[in-house]
């Protein structure tokens, strides 16, 4: 089957899906600005059936209840966190995660050490600030999936995961404020994938934005950076944070694998359509256009080089390992003559379709065993 322009230019508003004015013509974000405001249309479902009837989701949510933990007693926040010597020590380890010969011809190609280190920081900054801004997503997403979801174990689970992602925002703001000095913006591509969640009435769009899109590809993120940090407190919080995260996965998996087996090759279409565009803005966001503005790079002249830098293809692409097996699992890829495979092959990412999924694969991130590696 062959991916059709018309069908990206009508899901993701480009026909080629590296069309870097289309991606540039999205602004950035002012960063002072405070509220957002987003219309949530969506119907608040009571049930009166209280028997717990998906032994899965139960078992889920008695995990859920003894995985807790406090942000506040359980990290040692008085670690001392130098960031120049900490991203320093990481880029001797695994590098700048770019390829400095690609970028002939820009200002990159005559950085020093010294700027090197500067964009590692600034690096550290920004990704840990989408992390923030995505556990704040997560946040309002739970609490409507909590309302939205027709069955009452949904319903409980869902409840811990509104604590646990107030946790998230909670700890990722602490280290960005008290270890780091500041933070970025979100960034336009996550905040239109978040307004297009929280928009949608249908409940089973919320989980699948957010609990298999957005959160696959953060649980895979989190486990890379506690895999390569050497900084003792960062470390520690991503652990504890990836042991929440797997959990929220795997809920998303669960419940969607009861819906979509029953769904009409029409309704199952139009999820392949948003699992699509999800992907899509999760990938352009690792562009990181706000680090290269405040290093004084110009966008246009470096964005059409990240995306032939073969170090970042690597890294963005291991960033789906979570997002593509867990599709595979909900019958995602191969309805619709294999619709949603073409889209992955075509992002490069198909070949992680086979790796475990995030359904039971959450047992192996509790607190108190060893953690686990990123992928």
């Amino acid at each position: 089957m062959t991916v059709t322009h018309n069908d990206n230019e009508t899901i993701i508003g480009r026909a080629e899906i590296n069309d870097i004015d289309a991606i540039l013509a999205i602004p950035t974000h002012d960063p002072n600005e405070i509220a957002h405001i987003v219309k949530n249309n969506a119907d608040s479902i009571f049930t009166w059936d209280y028997s717990l009837s998906r032994p899965a989701l139960r078992k889920l949510y008695e995990k859920a209840k003894v995985g807790q933990w406090n942000a506040t007693t359980d990290l040692p926040w008085d670690t001392d966190v130098d960031v120049e010597k900490t991203v320093a020590e990481d880029q001797a380890l695994i590098g700048t995660g770019i390829d400095p010969t690609i970028y002939i011809g820009t200002p990159v190609e005559k950085w020093d050490d010294k700027q090197w280190l500067e964009f590692g920081v600034e690096s550290r900054n920004w990704i840990l600030s989408q992390f923030m801004h995505g556990e704040q997503g997560a946040l309002l997403c739970t609490a409507k999936i909590v309302e939205t979801v027709p069955w009452y174990d949904a319903k409980l689970y869902a409840s811990t995961q509104v604590v646990d992602e107030a946790r998230h925002v909670e700890v990722f703001a602490r280290y960005l404020e008290e270890k780091l000095g500041g933070r970025y913006q979100i960034n336009s591509h996550l905040r239109m994938l978040l307004d297009d969640i929280v928009n949608d009435s249908r409940w089973d769009m919320t989980y699948l934005g957010m609990q298999v899109m957005v959160e696959g590809l953060a649980l895979a993120a989190f486990g890379f950076m506690h895999q390569f940090t050497g900084e003792p407190l960062l470390k520690k919080l991503l652990r504890y944070v990836m042991s929440d995260e797997a959990r929220h996965v795997a809920f998303g998996v669960l419940s969607l694998q009861e819906v979509y087996s029953s769904l009409t090759d029409v309704e199952m279409k139009d999820r392949q359509e948003f699992a699509f565009e999800a992907a899509i803005r999760l990938r352009d966001r690792f562009m990181q256009q706000e680090v290269w503005e405040r290093m004084g790079v110009p966008v246009r002249d470096v964005v059409p080089l990240v995306l032939q830098d073969p170090t970042r293809t690597v890294f963005q692409s291991m960033l789906f390992s979570k997002i593509v097996p867990n599709c595979k699992k909900l019958g995602l890829l191969d309805r619709n003559d294999k619709w949603l495979r073409h889209r992955f092959e075509e992002m490069g990412v198909i070949q992680f379709e086979d790796w475990e999924d995030t359904g039971e694969e959450y047992l192996k991130f509790e607190l108190g065993d060893e953690a686990p590696a990123a992928v």
